[in-house]
């Protein structure tokens, strides 16, 4: 399974974006273009709903040897055999959704600020998402936040640290100039013409170094 520290290009097969009965083929082309780790996002979906979508994907990234982390639903790690879950500001703490879980898992926690990302630091989160960075259809109501922070934040929080929202192929090269060094991506690559190829190419520009 690939180590986090080696995941620079997350992706999340969000059901706002992707049809139920799509899952698996968003999954494959996901991973076809060298996607490092998967979130499923299902927000209006049950539970029972979850865990088919996270069966049907977990043979693919077990396959590719990706991390499957499973979005707001810790306990479901008790019935899934994926390999962490993500939890937001107002869902459960690390440690609370760790337990939930009932086994050592990956714990992500989503942060808007330094502070709530040191906090996460401190509460054992193994990565945090950082955003929103830019306006964003997945979150309409979520406050962007930009891009000042960011190298900042690299400096003081040792932690794989995603940045999300509103992260495109076009405005990579600025965000990574801000100081980013991973993002997360949903829209940009789950709505493209080619998902393998978009995938694929944000992962070469991903693993350039950035402009100094």
């Amino acid at each position: 399974m690939k180590s986090i520290s080696c995941c620079f290009l997350y992706g999340i097969v969000d059901l706002g974006y992707v049809a139920s009965d799509k899952v698996a083929t968003m999954t494959d082309l996901l991973l076809r273009g060298g996607i490092d780790m998967l979130q499923l996002r299902a927000k209006e979906h049950s539970k029972s709903e979850i865990l088919n979508f996270a069966e049907s994907m977990l043979p693919l990234t077990r396959m590719a040897g990706i991390p499957l982390i499973v979005n707001d639903h810790p306990n479901l790690l008790r019935e899934v055999d994926a390999e962490g879950c993500h939890v937001g500001q107002e869902d459960y703490g690390v440690g609370e959704a760790r337990d939930l879980a009932g086994r050592d898992c990956l714990v992500g926690k989503s942060t808007h600020t330094l502070v709530q990302a040191r906090a996460a630091e401190r509460d054992g989160a193994d990565y945090i998402g950082f955003g929103p960075l830019f306006p964003t259809g997945t979150k309409p109501t979520a406050k962007a936040i930009g891009l000042r922070g960011i190298r900042t934040l690299h400096q003081q929080v040792n932690l794989p640290i995603y940045c999300i929202g509103g992260v495109k192929l076009d405005n990579l090269r600025e965000i990574l100039s801000a100081g980013a060094k991973r993002v997360c991506i949903v829209s940009d690559l789950l709505l493209a013409s080619d998902v393998a190829k978009r995938t694929a190419e944000t992962k070469s520009a991903l693993c350039i170094d950035p402009p100094s």
